[in-house]
């Protein structure tokens, strides 16, 4: 029996023929020769399946992206170790003090954290998408010059944004961890920014235990910078946009809609163009009967109501009894079906919705091994469903070069799809050591030598040229 998701027409839907479209614009104006895709989250827990979600998107974007529009991509993600680990009162003041995974824990524990709440899962969504991947930590990423330089640009700006990073209070949320114990004011209300210039800020903060203290940022102090999460996401988005060697999309789930407008006003303020800002796509809220979202941290406190009919496997990845390759593929299918169309990926979804599309799959036969997919123009399309071209010539993109011998390559023009088998790879250093070398019949046997070598010098400028070039033999496979 075939899944039917049932979604009704939105404003963006109604303006896309397919769900990748919503980047098109960006990627046609900027011609960017790199697509970095950025998603974090915290590292307070294991993930539930609205993460997962995000993150495995992530992915197969990036995959969409290299297949159609020819860049490189890759994923950023970022581990937000300044999660509190802890918040306590003080007694006389009654203001919250937190303290963050990073410094309650300490580096191997976040990096153990990290490794089994993200990396295994990771290196299963690169294997299957070949996208390549790094984390960083929010301590790294404090700590980069850049980082602290931007910050440090902000505060000429405090008095116009501070409404922006801290709407109900205007007191920025800007935290300095005591050098004797850690602890930070949560709120700022008694951290206040004494002088700056271009280079650097000195800061006085107040610890309900070891009282007042001074904290100098620069590009290369050692003070520790925790933002809340408006004003931490305005200082890396401004420092995404200033790097010019990629074009970066952020990936978040549906709930940071309602935040957005408070960061875009904010890199306005600080001078940034509308049409520089960082593209963000915006994956499917998982949500309850009653439309609120679902929440891990909710439900272990009693505080929503879930039915008994929720599988203990979408708010724990843990309680999943089978292998890790089947969830990551379950991830895969799941998102590839949302993403199939536009009408299905920009919305909601309430969890028994999600749990039926993806025990759907649960219940299908899992014979079928991992096929990776490659768009390709109509006409070379034809040939190769013909059976007529059997070797499809690429440059050498990391992603490229994870092809094996054995696998399976599925190409797609459009709503057609051919599924092949790669019987062999060589790498060449150039188009016409290529030619030299293979049959050029089996390339394309309706042009010359020197047709085919300016075909592909049409499609692949020099630069990509020089990356290497891939001969990949296949063989036409009908089920």
């Amino acid at each position: 029996m075939s899944l039917k998701i049932v979604s009704p027409n939105t404003v963006l839907a109604n303006a896309l023929v397919h769900t990748i479209d919503i980047l098109r614009p960006r990627i046609a104006y900027t011609k960017p020769e790199k697509v970095k895709f950025v998603v974090g989250t915290q590292i307070n827990g294991l993930p539930h399946i609205g993460t997962h979600l995000t993150q495995c998107a992530a992915f197969l974007f990036a995959e969409q992206v290299r297949n159609i529009f020819k860049v490189d991509t890759s994923i950023l993600f970022g581990a937000l170790d300044n999660a509190p680990h802890e918040v306590i009162l003080d007694p006389e003041s009654h203001h919250a003090y937190q303290i963050t995974y990073q410094h309650k824990l300490g580096k191997n524990c976040i990096d153990s954290l990290t490794q089994k709440y993200y990396s295994n899962l990771f290196s299963r969504l690169s294997e299957r998408t070949f996208v390549d991947y790094e984390i960083q930590t929010y301590s790294e990423q404090q700590s980069a010059p850049n980082f602290r330089l931007e910050f440090i640009k902000t505060l000429k700006e405090l008095e116009r944004i501070r409404w922006l990073v801290s709407p109900s209070s205007g007191i920025p949320h800007i935290r300095f961890p005591c050098p004797k114990c850690w602890w930070a004011e949560k709120r700022s209300e008694r951290t206040h920014l004494i002088k700056h210039n271009e280079k650097e800020a000195e800061f006085k903060s107040y610890c309900f235990d070891h009282m007042e203290y001074s904290s100098v940022i620069s590009e290369d102090s050692d003070c520790y910078l925790d933002l809340s999460t408006l004003y931490r996401n305005i200082i890396k988005e401004s420092c995404l946009i200033n790097d010019k060697k990629s074009l970066h999309i952020i990936v978040k789930g549906g709930d940071w809609v309602f935040a957005c407008q408070q960061i875009d006003w904010a890199l306005g303020l600080l001078g940034h163009a509308p049409n520089n800002l960082p593209v963000r796509v915006f994956t499917p809220q998982i949500l309850t009967d009653t439309g609120a979202k679902l929440s891990k941290s909710l439900i272990k406190r009693g505080a929503m109501d879930i039915k008994d009919d929720l599988e203990n496997w979408l708010i724990d990845p843990d309680c999943w009894d089978r292998s890790e390759e089947e969830y990551a593929d379950l991830l895969i299918w799941t998102v590839e079906e949302l993403m199939s169309d536009p009408k299905h990926f920009y919305r909601s979804y309430s969890y028994k919705e999600l749990q039926r599309i993806m025990k759907h799959h649960i219940s299908q036969p899992s014979n079928v091994p991992p096929v990776r997919t490659i768009r390709i123009y109509r006409k070379y399309f034809k040939l190769i469903k013909e059976g007529v071209k059997t070797i499809e010539i690429r440059v050498g993109y990391s992603s490229m070069k994870k092809i094996k011998a054995g696998q399976f390559l599925k190409f797609i023009c459009q709503d057609d799809k051919c599924l092949t088998k790669v019987n062999r790879i060589t790498e060449y250093a150039s188009f016409r050591e290529l030619l030299d070398s293979e049959d050029t019949n089996k390339i394309n046997p309706h042009i010359s030598y020197e047709e085919q070598l300016n075909e592909l010098s049409n499609i692949f400028p020099s630069n990509k040229e020089a990356l290497g070039v891939l001969c990949i033999e296949l063989q036409k496979v009908d089920k």
